[in-house]
């Protein structure tokens, strides 16, 4: 080999390596998306770490953002944080110095005065807790009945609405077509043209197919005031969260009765029958005396947050001036959501569960806890409560109904009792601890009712209320499978894969 040759050689053979094969490599698309997907990862993950959500919470989003490039980031972008909009936000801020406690013109010292001597001792602690961490105080002298025939709920509605002279104001996650809903409608409609102020605020996700049918135009053209609340959109995502909904179902009439509990303003033989989970099963509360002031002071806010309308032009249509006490039961009225109450909610339900010393009953139709929740209700097991959990058999949510029994595990090893409903989807949402307090209203226990969604809970502090909820309890568990821990550990592989999977996310359901 001649010298130039060997100089050559020696010159190819000490060249150093490129570490990405050439540098042309660089700039191939793949190594360009690799890169981004990777700084865009790390920036995510710093403001999702600063804004300090819960862990599991932060633990499924960053998993959501690495798993799925540039889609997870996209997705945590729209609907990872608790933006409420710089104009709702303002809304909310005018609307609670407004109605604090007390709120406006009014005074809440007569209907607060309540004798917590004659109560039990958990009960006026968990009053404290209300007023600390959600402003939320007892009011005294209420009447509370219960009512779990759907057909009977539309009827009394309608016949209370035909009764009514000043205002109508309904506030109701789904409106549906069909049945007694129907005559709820026409009630509706004869009041505004009688002259009384009429308003409906429903979701305008969760009615979205009911706002494109020809009812809402009817019910302008008769003078009502139909409005959808939290609406969506693109260029609504940037200013604030698109899946923040309004999950309560609320009736105020006159000042004098008011309606709450699980059921939207649907006929269950009429709603998502195709879904193949059976009618859904509801319970609902009519209440009159003192409760109807914080009940009317929520859905009044919840119409000025939407319109924009000054709460006092408002406030003598929803009748809060002629409110006044009857009845016996004490009730705490705790309205929930982004930028109302924080965390207070589910600060208040561990207190109710923590209350328990004998039995706690529990039914909702979608059980994703968190970790707090899930300690709770094992604690108490564990403590020799009789924990019973009343569920679905069927719900209408594939990923929901996994996640759900990603729990069962958890619960049944701790000594907790499960039942599967089977005549139904059980959408009923209550609590009875000792058959002496109880919790009722629109929240499911899952994370997107106790942080997304706007919701109203009862807590309420009387033995003849929790004893007739109790019952209603015992005939959902009638109508249940007692779930065996045996039988359940004998379950597929492929199940317990598809739980463990939907459970890693379980958070941000």
């Amino acid at each position: 080999m001649s010298g130039d040759a060997r100089h050559q050689a020696s010159r190819t053979e000490f060249r150093p390596a490129d570490p990405l094969g050439t540098l042309d490599n660089f700039h191939h698309p793949l190594a360009i998306t690799t890169l981004a997907h990777v700084l865009i990862v790390f920036a995510i993950g710093i403001r999702v770490v600063m804004k300090r959500p819960a862990p599991g919470v932060a633990f499924a989003w960053l998993l959501l953002i690495v798993m799925l490039p540039f889609a997870g980031a996209l997705l945590y972008l729209l609907i990872g944080e608790r933006r409420v909009g710089p104009e709702r936000r303002h809304r909310i801020d005018a609307l609670a110095s407004l109605l604090g406690q007390p709120g406006g013109d009014m005074s809440w010292a007569d209907l607060t005065d309540v004798d917590w001597s004659r109560q039990p001792r958990a009960a006026a602690e968990m009053n404290q807790l209300g007023r600390n961490v959600a402003g939320c105080s007892t009011v005294r002298a209420s009447d509370i009945e219960l009512y779990s025939d759907p057909e009977k709920v539309l009827q009394a509605i309608a016949r209370d609405i035909d009764s009514a002279r000043t205002g109508v104001s309904m506030a109701f996650y789904i409106w549906n077509e069909g049945g007694g809903a129907d005559d709820v409608l026409a009630a509706v409609m004869r009041a505004a043209e009688r002259g009384v102020t009429c308003r409906i605020l429903v979701d305008a996700l969760g009615a979205r197919p009911w706002l494109k049918g020809r009812q809402p135009e009817r019910l302008r053209a008769a003078g009502v005031q139909v409005q959808p609340a939290l609406p969506v959109g693109l260029f609504r995502s940037f200013i604030g969260r698109t899946d923040l909904r309004l999950h309560r179902k609320l009736v105020v009439i006159d000042g004098a009765v008011a309606w709450t509990g699980s059921m939207n303003l649907v006929d269950p033989r009429m709603f998502k029958q195709a879904a193949g989970v059976g009618d859904w099963v509801d319970a609902m509360v009519r209440l009159r005396g003192s409760v109807v002031a914080p009940l009317g002071v929520t859905v009044l806010g919840d119409w000025m947050l939407e319109t924009g309308t000054p709460v006092k032009a408002l406030a003598e249509s929803v009748g809060l001036h002629r409110v006044k006490p009857h009845g016996t039961a004490n009730i705490q009225v705790v309205p929930s959501g982004p930028g109302e109450t924080g965390d207070g909610l589910l600060q208040m339900l561990l207190a109710l569960i923590n209350a328990a010393h004998e039995e706690l009953v529990l039914t909702t139709p979608y059980l994703v806890p968190d970790d707090s929740l899930l300690r709770a209700l094992r604690g108490a097991a564990g403590r020799g409560v009789k924990v019973k959990v009343i569920v679905p058999e069927r719900v209408d949510s594939l990923l929901t109904r996994h996640a759900s029994r990603s729990y069962f595990d958890d619960l049944l090893g701790a000594g907790v009792e499960i039942f599967l409903y089977r005549e139904g989807l059980l959408h009923t949402k209550s609590i009875v601890v000792d058959d002496s307090m109880s919790m009722f209203g629109t929240v499911n226990l899952d994370m997107r009712s106790l942080w997304l969604n706007y919701e109203v809970t009862l807590f309420v502090y009387d033995r003849d209320f929790a004893k007739k909820l109790r019952t209603l309890q015992q005939s959902y568990i009638a109508d249940s499978r007692r779930l065996d821990p045996a039988e359940w550990a004998t379950r597929s592989a492929a199940h317990r894969f598809l739980e463990g999977t939907f459970r890693l996310v379980s958070p941000i359901l």
